[in-house]
């Protein structure tokens, strides 16, 4: 059975308050599923939490980068 999520597999959650849609969590997906290393991203947009599922090489700064580059800044 494939997976993947692995003994490293670590949960990184920022909060984005410019999230107001299901097009922001489109955009938020698509920007940190380009991110090497992250296998999933869930955006609840009511709460306007980004959370991400990755390994441990990528930093919560990676995230918070990637964020920023798709015009999402973290609170």
């Amino acid at each position: 059975m494939m997976t993947n999520i692995t003994k490293d597999t670590q949960t990184t959650t920022v909060i984005a308050p410019e999230i107001v849609c299901g097009g922001c969590a489109s955009s938020i997906k698509k920007a940190l599923g380009n991110v090497e290393g992250v296998s999933e991203v869930d955006v609840d947009v009511a709460t306007k939490k980004v959370t991400v599922k990755h390994g441990e090489d990528v930093s919560r700064g990676k995230i918070v980068a990637a964020l920023d580059d798709a015009g999402y800044t973290v609170a």
